[in-house]
């Protein structure tokens, strides 16, 4: 039997187990910086295993495989492990049993898929040369994210991976399926908060206030000009201003209004011009109209680029592993994603993995309260980053 072979069989002799973590995780989600009993639901089934572990980041985890062959290769494999605050709107006997909180974009899958990959490598270490690290991260979801402190704090430090492999659910990519995109792939993401401050007071004397709600609705359409008349179309960019807060009432002019939004897109020059361009657009606006805009910006994670090289190396992997039509590549994606540090900070690959399933109706997007999975997924996801991990280190 084939070393292809022997995992697939391996992954679906793990299968149910690997299940068992998902619906665990999933039914006891806990939000950014606050995983501690996921953390330690890690570490016991780490140590279960015999595999050495160290914690990092408060609630991270990083353990270290070495196969028995000889060689210096080093391969790093990521799973983020937080959920969102969701309140989840399923039914099924794994619930979230937290209120307000669930694991709506799939970490419980990853971290469960890469618990799974522990032990499919620990199976086959007679049959492997070099070492792999695995790196649960906390705080994906949440910026100044997990992904930045684990590396200062050492997590790609001693010994140093020459690749790093990360993966994500994907409900619109049926299970069984992988999604790579060589190049760019996700878009930087930086949160924009604005208050413009104007004189408030009755609604039916709009001559003697500053009225800060029409000067916001100014702002907010000015600004899409930055995307559709400033930025260079070969730079994918999106603003959304996704929160206006103006707490007045209809016959009363609020004081001020608070905004918040995201800003996104693809190249770091443009990045840093365009958030002074918000800026300065949004306070010149206000001030104009005899308004004060002040403008916080807080910068979130970079874009994240897959090393050209090593995509299309997996991506001959994963053809070799699952069959080239189980292989697609996707689109772009303005989605944002703490894994791009690790690909700013080593060649790095970060592909989709399809957890869809229309005939079952599982089919709700990512960070919605219906999200779920075709757990059939979970063989693929284990199989096929321990089949990576096993090629990429320069076996076989």
């Amino acid at each position: 039997m084939g070393l292809k072979d022997k995992i697939k069989e391996l992954a679906e002799s793990i299968y149910l187990e690997v299940v068992g973590h998902r619906r665990f995780l999933h039914a006891h989600p806990e939000l950014s910086f606050q995983e501690y009993n996921t953390a330690r639901y890690i570490k016991d089934a780490l140590s279960a295993l015999g595999v050495e572990w160290v914690a990092m980041a408060n609630t991270g985890v990083v353990a270290i495989l070495k196969g028995e062959r000889p060689s210096s290769r080093v391969i790093a494999l990521r799973a983020d492990m937080d959920a969102l605050p969701i309140q989840e709107a399923n039914n099924h006997l794994y619930k979230s049993k937290v209120e307000g909180v669930m694991h709506a974009c799939g970490h419980d899958a990853h971290t469960a898929s890469l618990l799974g990959v522990a032990k499919i490598l620990l199976e086959l270490r007679q049959e492997f040369g070099g070492t792999v690290k695995l790196i649960f991260q906390p705080a994906e979801e949440k910026l100044p994210g997990g992904a930045h402190q684990m590396i200062k704090e050492g997590a790609l430090d001693s010994p140093r991976p020459q690749v790093v492999l990360g993966q994500h659910v994907m409900p619109s990519l049926p299970a069984g399926y992988v999604g790579v995109r060589p190049g760019m792939f996700m878009a930087s993401n930086d949160e924009l908060y604005l208050t413009i401050k104007g004189k408030g007071g009755h609604g039916a004397q709009p001559h003697q206030n500053t009225d800060p709600v029409v000067i916001a609705s100014h702002i907010v359409l000015a600004l899409q000009q930055i995307v559709s008349r400033v930025a260079n179309p070969k730079f994918p960019t999106v603003l959304t201003i996704g929160k206006i807060i103006a707490n007045g009432a209809p016959n009363i002019t609020p004081d001020e209004v608070h905004m918040e939004g995201t800003f996104r897109t693809m190249d770091e020059g443009w990045r840093r011009e365009a958030l002074e361009r918000l800026k300065k657009m949004a306070e010149g606006i206000a001030e104009s109209l005899g308004a004060t805009c002040e403008s916080k910006v807080v910068d979130g994670y970079p874009f994240l680029v897959n090393e050209e090289k090593l995509t299309a190396s997996f991506r001959d992997i994963a053809e070799e592993y699952l069959g080239e039509e189980r292989v697609v590549e996707t689109d772009i994606w303005m989605a944002a994603e703490d894994f791009a540090y690790f690909s700013h900070a080593s060649d790095a690959c970060f592909y989709l993995l399809g957890v869809g399933n229309q005939q079952r109706g599982i089919t709700s997007s990512l960070h919605t309260p219906t999200f779920d999975l075709d757990e059939d997924a979970l063989k693929v996801s284990t199989g096929l980053m321990a089949y990576a991990a096993y090629k990429l280190l320069g076996n076989g």
